[in-house]
């Protein structure tokens, strides 16, 4: 066999790099009203406007694209959904090439660029009572842990997603779910209401380095 042969074989049993994923798009309303709908030039679920619930700049990660519709990830729709934005109505607020990863079971979350670990720390998640949701959510908005309360650490980064097992405790109604602080002792256990806890140093890298929409993956 000559030693062009020999390479091309070669080459052909070494498992090659995956491709890094492309960068998603972020959008921001271009109307005073936007409407969100159920699925493309389906029935609208919601009126928002320029801010989210919270007063902060709304940002929407595309996830599909179908002419001129574009699918996005927004707190209206609910878990495991995406809502749908004609592309007309929307303009293109930045180009992101980061996302999260939470591996439940591990308890380990990743900051990802371009395919590659950027960051990987390990967290509490939800208990037996109330577990973590599963799925794809996205950032919404970005609080410094003290302008909520006195258990949130230094900051939080809430989800997209709710919690709809709730602990028997607390009130009926929609609870955000959220990436922040917490009790450091309790850090790589099974022990939140559904919510991500992160140790202080690893979340204020997350808080500023991540923008509004950047988006969150949730699995087993």
């Amino acid at each position: 066999m000559h030693l062009y042969g020999v390479v091309a074989a070669v080459l052909a049993v070494v498992p090659q790099p995956a491709p890094a994923p492309p960068a998603l798009e972020v959008v921001r309303p271009a109307t005073a009203s936007l409407a969100l709908h159920a699925a493309p030039a389906g029935p609208a679920v919601a009126a928002v406007g320029a801010r989210t619930e919270f007063g902060q700049p709304l940002r929407y990660a595309v996830v599909e694209r179908r002419r001129n519709w574009l699918g996005v990830i927004a707190p209206d729709v609910g878990n495991g959904r995406i809502g749908w934005v004609e592309a007309t109505h929307v303009r293109r607020a930045r180009l992101l090439r980061e996302r999260i990863d939470v591996d439940l079971s591990r308890r380990v979350l990743r900051l990802m660029r371009d395919g590659d670990v950027v960051l990987r720390t390990t967290v509490a998640v939800g208990d037996r009572v109330s577990p973590t949701p599963v799925g794809r959510f996205a950032v919404t908005d970005k609080f410094r842990g003290s302008d909520l309360g006195t258990v949130y650490g230094c900051c939080v980064l809430v989800l997209s997603g709710n919690q709809p097992q709730l602990p028997p405790s607390w009130a009926p109604g929609e609870y955000r779910l959220a990436i922040h602080g917490g009790d450091p002792r309790t850090i790589g256990g099974a022990v939140s209401a559904g919510c991500v806890h992160v140790r202080d140093a690893p979340l204020r890298l997350l808080m500023r380095r991540l923008p509004l929409g950047t988006p969150v993956t949730i699995h087993p």
